[in-house]
């Protein structure tokens, strides 16, 4: 039999008897997601749709700094909106990035490509399998 190998990251979710509270633990953090009030949940956090943009959102803007800060280019802030939009083949997520510092157009355009190869977009655009075990 062969060997697992070690996983990039682990986590969490446990329900209880609250309608959708979901405590989410993972590296020592804790976080809740849930359901909005109108879906039948208590709105303690974010639903799952929102907590998969978060993640891509937050793992571009630290790959973009990482980048920059190995440059050294001096940048004052990143804001990254992402929507997530049903489509007939699957799903569209919308990027906008606004890079505030100062930055020729050269600069730019690489710091555009650097934000589609952070991990999280990788997995995203890669081919996933769940692998699905009741326990």
């Amino acid at each position: 039999m062969s060997e697992q190998p070690e996983a990039l990251a682990t986590a969490r979710a446990t329900i209880t008897h609250t309608q959708y509270k979901t405590v989410i633990t993972s590296g020592g953090h804790t976080l809740i997601a849930d359901e909005p009030e109108d879906l039948g949940g208590t709105d303690l956090g974010m639903d799952p749709e929102q907590l998969l943009l978060a993640s891509l959102s937050a793992c571009t803007a630290i790959t973009m700094q990482m980048y920059i800060n190995r440059k050294m280019w001096v940048v004052d802030e990143i804001i990254i909106n992402l929507a997530m939009f049903a489509t007939e083949t699957g799903t569209l997520i919308k990027s906008s990035i606004d890079i505030k510092g100062n930055l020729n157009d050269e600069q730019k355009k690489r710091l555009h490509h650097i934000a589609d190869v952070c991990p999280v977009h990788k997995i995203l655009t890669g081919e996933v399998v769940v692998e699905t075990v009741l326990v």
